[in-house]
């Protein structure tokens, strides 16, 4: 195990901080009217386009100094792990608490308060998978009680193309979509609210550096492709997907609005808490040859998931928001590696900044449901602590992810939080 180390920023070494000198993860932000990428330290975040100018990143290749003077992270997205590590190294450096350019760093550092976050890169493509068989049998459960899960789940990662406009960054407030909505009783739809707003506890992964047209990359490559993780919030509306989705899948119900939170953590911080994959049960198949991992050991992250709520009462009577679920990235039955490499398998170009998403993150057991939906299987409706009750979100209600993977003798490894409020339609 790697020793632990300690910044000159003294909010880094906070055993509560998401963003210890061990984390290091990417973001952009505006402040004072410019728009910079940065990086995350305890309270701060680190101007890398300032560091470019005053001489702090040399001697990294110029290609990677240019990139960090960009206002977006395709171009440092499109280099490929080594250079995302070498620079790694080098903001380590920087910011370690024996560094003696102290001085000369510290005025590039932006307190978190006085900078407002954007999206990271430019989202090309966004794609959503469904990759945890615990939200998709007891979804299917819902539905088809008899037979949960579809013959293909076990063998094929599932996903649906998303929409990349409508993504947000985190803390932007999320209206109330209309769309088709049929009750049982009704003879036919009707357009209006929808009534059955939840959310989606996902992780996203970011596309580095992409693949050729016609080019599918090779599991054991797979990881050298993914830039890092971040938090997000596939909002949907459940009574318009209900109507919409048959034959051809979610639409409507979906595309109105995803939450990313700002900071995308790096692999490399992450690889300290890696595991093995979820065991699948006996007698199901194994994965075909090309979604079969040289590593299994080590596919998965164990990272535990969160999800709060806070209705608009509760904000008045200044009540803390409520814990609704935790989940574990770990219990997925297709890995990131997986769903990547799915997705080129059929010579798919994925391009630098292209966004995957893990789909609902759920656990096996009660208060791991990563949505709404999934805790309609207990009869009795959320009590809030106001006594507000809750089966699907009301306008003013505000939902929080939050995300970290601890280990004895590491700091905690953070996300960041990934925040919406719902407005009304």
């Amino acid at each position: 195990m790697a020793a632990v180390k300690e910044s000159w920023v003294a909010s880094a070494n906070d055993p509560a901080s998401d963003f210890s000198i061990h984390n290091l993860p990417y973001g952009v932000f505006r402040h004072q009217e410019k728009t910079r990428i940065g990086i995350a330290i305890g309270d701060q975040i680190l101007d890398l386009r300032a560091c470019a100018e005053h001489g702090l990143l040399l001697p990294l290749p110029q290609e990677t100094i240019a990139a960090c003077r960009a206002d977006l992270l395709n171009p440092l997205m499109s280099f490929g792990p080594t250079a995302w590590s070498a620079l790694r190294h080098q903001i380590t450096a920087l910011l370690d608490a024996g560094q003696p350019r102290r001085d000369s760093v510290e005025p590039h550092l932006i307190p978190m308060r006085e900078a407002a976050m954007q999206l990271p890169a430019q989202i090309g493509d966004y794609t959503d998978f469904y990759a945890s068989i615990h939200h998709a049998t007891r979804v299917g459960l819902l539905f088809r009680p008899e037979n949960p899960l579809l013959p293909n789940y076990k063998y094929v990662p599932i996903g649906y193309h998303g929409r990349a406009s409508s993504i947000v960054i985190s803390g932007e407030n999320i209206h109330r979509p209309w769309g088709q909505i049929k009750s049982p009783t009704a003879a036919s739809p009707a357009f209006g609210p929808t009534q059955s707003l939840d959310y989606e506890l996902e992780v996203g992964i970011f596309v580095g550096q992409g693949n050729r047209l016609g080019q599918s990359i090779p599991i054991a490559e797979a990881e050298q492709h993914i830039f890092g993780l971040s938090l997000m919030n596939d909002w949907s509306a459940r009574d318009i997907q209900a109507w919409e989705y048959q034959p051809l899948g979610p639409f409507l119900s979906k595309s109105f609005a995803t939450t990313v939170s700002p900071w995308i953590v790096p692999l490399e911080a992450l690889a300290p808490y890696r595991v093995p994959a979820l065991a699948r049960p006996a007698g199901d198949p194994a994965p075909l040859p090309y979604l079969s991992s040289p590593s299994s050991d080590r596919d998965s992250i164990d990272l535990t998931l969160e999800v709060y709520i806070e209705s608009a009462q509760m904000r008045q009577n200044d009540r803390a928001p409520m814990l609704l679920s935790q989940g574990n990235l770990r219990d997925l039955y297709w890995t990131i590696a997986q769903l990547l490499t799915h997705h080129a398998s059929n010579g798919c170009n994925l391009r630098p900044g292209d966004l995957l998403a893990t789909g609902t993150v759920s656990g096996p057991g009660p208060g791991s449901e990563g949505c709404l939906l999934e805790k309609k299987h207990n009869p009795e409706p959320i009590r809030l602590p106001t006594g507000e009750l809750r089966t699907f979100l009301e306008d003013g209600d505000r939902i929080t992810f939050r995300a970290g993977a601890q280990k004895q003798g590491l700091p905690r490894i953070g996300f960041g939080e990934c925040t919406g409020t719902i407005l009304a339609p």
